[in-house]
């Protein structure tokens, strides 16, 4: 009987490190998530503020003084005269 309890007190003893050691184990994946996720936190932040950026950049490019000055200048357009326009009337 002494043996069979020794027996078991071993196996409880080794079960019982195992169960600590996932614990540890658990504890340490979750730090590592925890540090990626706010990583990807102030990755996700950045792009949102360079994407605002970039969308005030295009409406600032796109505007239409802009592009007629641009075509003015740089093209040498110029818009029809009264007499250059043709009214189309279906």
């Amino acid at each position: 009987m002494k043996i069979a309890g020794a027996i078991v007190l071993v196996i409880l003893l080794l079960v019982t490190l195992a169960s600590a050691l996932a614990v540890v184990q658990a504890r340490q994946q979750s730090r590592s998530l925890f540090v990626e996720l706010s990583r990807l936190g102030s990755e996700r932040d950045d792009l949102n503020f360079e994407f605002g950026r970039l969308q005030l950049e295009q409406a600032t490019w796109a505007e239409n003084s802009r592009v007629e000055q641009i075509a003015r200048g740089k093209l040498g357009m110029v818009s029809p005269g009264p007499a250059e326009t043709v009214v189309i009337k279906r």
